[in-house]
């Protein structure tokens, strides 16, 4: 009986002119599973490189839908791309495999380096490409999975090698090893890698395990099939990418150091990677203000931060206060100003980083700055989500509830900027009680202002909107150092509501609280810029 052949792959010689294959130093079972080993490996390398992309694009430039969609979308086009490039290389699939692995582990282990480093010295990812922000990471997805993409024909050509059978079977034995490596990557990323090697060394040392697994398959199992010079330049090759890699790693650290200093100044006293965000905090010492930056946005400014967290909170105390919610504010500002107002019995603080309440208690100039309101017996802790916490808090608590949460712009806040929060948090009020909420920017992104007021509104609250002058450096969406944003007009946009009518904006003359006609201009001011038609944001249907 005589076995059929494969069709030859277009190019390649007739069988009968083909050289016949070197022998494999491992039986056939072994071989397919030592392929089938690598295409797991390099699976679950892949995924990792994938979500490394998402991750650094969501930190540094924010909107991690967009990011996440960005990335995805481009690299498995260019999977599709790099799957018909690879067709020409199937006639030396093992040479093919093995430099593709090695290029893919110098691209994917040094992305995230790259990507931070163009950011932290350039200080907008748009300054050195005129065509945006993500010129970059497109390149990066781009290149990635055009790599990716080429693995998939060079492993089936190599499956066949070893032994010939029906392209079904193969396809779903190559298929099952590779998904199952994609989900034990994408397991590894958040739960591994991330929390305790920091998302530059992790990628370093999944480059690492890609070239050491590609290369261990071409130059041990496939070493018959290549030639003595195509064997000494891939380990030169593997080598050189391995080196590269190491020395990446060794000085990991030192890199750092320098981008954070390039990206926050040189006097950043306390960094690091809680298991939410990175928190890092400058200055507070010898005479210098202090700055509270979360994942890279600016939170808390030490130059006028009394002023943005005086106009949060006193508006909102001037009625009933005795029982008061602050929803985010685990810097212990909003709590410092709540505690100024005589009549105050309880305050509770719903945090969702323990690490930043933590350093409020702790860092010493961050715990002046505070007024140390965590030894205040009245003021009691929560770590927990908003929304979560809400869902089970008791019905009509409070008197106040304060939400000193992120922008609105931000995808991981748009929950809490929702009918549905909204609608829990109205819940949770008393008779005759306020909330307030901070906005965001009314000049710059009056858009997602008004759809907070508008969103309040179809919760059953209504609304006074007003606004207050901060510097040019307030808290802006993101980290942007370009001249055009420096001379952009940066403010803070607040919503006071009730449930009983809309509430009047006033103040009790508490020292350094906006008063009753600086608010009524701060109301003026945001009312010029209404847009009447906001939409309502929803968890199913968000706005911002």
């Amino acid at each position: 009986m005589i076995e059929p052949h494969a069709p030859a792959p277009p190019g390649a010689p007739p069988p009968w002119r083909r050289p016949a294959p070197a022998p494999l130093p491992v039986r056939q079972g072994t071989g397919r599973f030592l392929v089938l080993a690598c295409v797991f490996v390099c699976a679950a390398c892949g995924l990792v490189y994938e979500l490394e992309l998402v991750a650094f694009a969501s930190y540094l430039i924010g909107d991690s839908v967009t990011q996440a969609s960005v990335v995805l979308s481009v690299m498995v086009f260019a999977m599709g791309v790099g799957s018909l490039a690879a067709k020409r290389l199937r006639p030396r699939a093992a040479v093919g495999f093995g430099a593709i692995e090695a290029l893919l582990a110098l691209v994917g282990g040094c992305s995230a380096m790259a990507l931070y480093a163009v950011f932290a010295w350039t200080g907008t990812w748009g300054g050195l490409w005129a065509a945006g922000p993500r010129t970059l990471l497109v390149a990066f997805s781009l290149a990635t999975g055009l790599l990716i993409g080429a693995e998939v024909p060079l492993l089936m050509e190599l499956i066949q090698r070893i032994r010939r059978q029906d392209a079904g079977g193969a396809v779903a034995d190559l298929f099952a090893a590779d998904y199952v490596g994609a989900l034990v990557g994408g397991l590894a990323f958040p739960f591994l890698l991330l929390p305790f090697l920091g998302q530059l060394t992790g990628a370093m040392l999944t480059g690492a395990v890609n070239v050491v697994v590609g290369g261990a398959l071409v130059l041990g199992l496939f070493r018959g099939d290549l030639t003595r010079r195509a064997r000494w330049l891939l380990i030169l090759t593997n080598l050189t990418v391995l080196g590269v890699l190491a020395a990446a790693a060794v000085l990991v650290d030192d890199f750092e150091r320098a981008a954070r200093q390039a990206v926050y100044g040189r006097d950043v006293r306390v960094a690091l990677q809680t298991g939410v965000q990175e928190v890092v905090l400058t200055g507070g010492t010898h005479g210098r203000p202090l700055d509270l930056f979360l994942d890279g946005r600016l939170r808390v400014s030490g130059l006028d931060e009394r002023r943005y967290h005086e106009a949060l909170v006193h508006p909102a105390m001037n009625g009933p206060h005795a029982r008061v919610l602050i929803l985010g504010g685990g810097d212990g500002l909003a709590a410092r100003e709540v505690l100024r107002r005589p009549g105050v019995v309880r305050v509770d603080i719903v945090e969702l980083d323990a690490a930043v309440v933590r350093l409020a208690r702790r860092d010493p100039a961050l715990a002046a700055l505070n007024g140390r309101v965590y030894d205040d017996p009245r003021v009691h802790v929560s770590t927990a989500d908003a929304f979560g916490w809400l869902r089970g808090a008791p019905s009509s608590a409070y008197d106040v509830i304060v939400s000193d949460l992120p922008d609105p712009g931000i995808t991981a806040s748009t929950k809490l900027y929702s009918q549905e929060f909204y609608g829990l948090a109205r819940r949770a009020l008393a008779d005759h009680g306020r909330l307030v909420v901070h906005a965001g920017p009314v000049a710059t992104r009056p858009h997602a202002f008004w759809t907070v007021d508008a969103t309040l509104r179809a919760a059953g609250l209504a609304t006074s909107p007003y606004r207050v002058d901060g510097r040019a450096a307030g808290f802006a969406a993101g980290p942007d150092r370009t001249a055009r944003a420096a001379r952009a007009p940066h403010d803070w946009g607040f919503v006071l509501a009730a449930a009983d009518g809309p509430p009047a904006l006033g103040s009790d003359g508490t020292p350094g609280a906006p008063g009753r006609a600086a608010l009524a201009e701060g109301a003026r001011a945001a009312e010029r810029t209404r847009i009447a038609d906001a939409p309502v944001s929803t968890l199913v249907h968000p706005r911002y």
